[in-house]
């Protein structure tokens, strides 16, 4: 369904030259009192999807779930989730209020507590002919957002928030047919080399095979741009590996079976409405409040630096870890 998102002209005037420029580079500006941008009303449920995987013999085993992205995913792929896990509560409470999940044993546990026995009666009970497990161990060891320590500082695989150990040892103590470990792009630094090496000494003395698979959401229809890497392993060795299915406009005119990227505003350009304010998300007199006002639609801190020519420049590009 389409719709119209209306910004007021007066946001307009709190952008410096350059920035009004990169604004109206990519959208006509009408005279009139809005300025009308439209987009697609767009929407996605995977509730009426349950039957489609409720009877699978492929099932997983979730670890790190958070609010289940890699657990949907699976589902998505054909394996049923039999059991997530957790430390943080909220997080547990989401999947056990989401009905994609109402077949699955949710633990609100640290892994560290946890043992292939906890784990025995649900197996034997689903009794899956092939196992996966997925997991996303905590990434701030590794991650962009910690580089503002400095690396004499930087534990990395020594780092406490580090729980690939306790992955790897639960896909010891499971052996599963297959496993997903996912991380920050970052895990792949040179800087960790040593981690990384580790971790594939670990899998292979584990007994898979596996790849190593970078990955843009941006080019699989998620509407940002988020890049992860992936270690896809399995006992029996790994056929391919997985195909984007959306493109820039250059690459459209390369691949006629890429669909075009998603735009963010189609997704959540209907939630920019009264009845789903929340005070207490206002920027308003909080920290950066002047620069997010004066960052055009669908930029973000860039346009406040040198590089995109900004007179006062407030930041440094590729300084920030953040990119509102």
């Amino acid at each position: 369904m389409l719709a119209t998102y209306k910004l007021d002209r007066e946001f307009l005037s709190l952008l410096e030259e350059p920035q009004l420029r990169l604004f109206e580079s990519e959208f006509k500006i009408k005279k009139d009192e809005f300025l009308g941008i439209k987009f697609d009303k767009r929407g996605y449920t995977v509730n009426d999807k349950i039957e489609q995987i409720i009877d699978s013999k492929i099932q997983t085993i979730g670890f790190f779930s958070g609010a289940g992205g890699l657990d949907v995913g699976s589902q998505l792929a054909g394996s049923k989730v039999i059991s997530s896990l957790d430390f943080d509560r909220d997080s547990v409470a989401t999947m056990k209020r989401n009905k994609y999940f109402s077949h699955s044993t949710h633990f609100h546990k640290d892994i560290k507590e946890m043992s292939a026995l906890d784990y025995s009666k649900i197996i034997k009970e689903n009794n899956p002919e092939k196992l996966i497990l997925v997991g996303g161990p905590p990434c701030q060891p590794f991650s962009k957002a910690g580089y503002w320590v400095t690396h004499k500082n930087r534990l990395g695989s020594e780092d406490p928030r580090n729980m690939i150990g306790n992955y790897l040892r639960m896909i010891d103590e499971l052996s599963p047919d297959g496993f997903i470990l996912e991380n920050v792009e970052s895990l792949l630094h040179p800087k960790n080399k040593q981690a990384v090496q580790d971790l594939e000494e670990a899998i292979e003395k584990l007994g898979y095979k596996y790849i190593i698979y970078r990955a843009n959401a941006l080019d699989f229809g998620v509407p940002q741009k988020r890049k992860r890497v992936f270690f896809i392993a399995s006992k029996n060795g790994i056929i391919g590996e997985p195909t984007k299915t959306h493109g820039s406009e250059k690459e459209l005119l390369l691949n006629k079976d890429l669909k075009p990227y998603e735009r963010v505003i189609d997704w959540i350009g209907k939630f920019d409405d009264d009845k789903y304010f929340e005070p207490e998300e206002s920027t308003a007199g909080k920290t950066y409040d002047e620069e997010l006002k004066q960052i055009p639609p669908g930029k973000n801190y860039f346009a406040l630096t040198e590089r995109d020519g900004h007179p006062n420049p407030k930041f440094e590009a590729n300084k920030r870890f953040w990119s509102f």
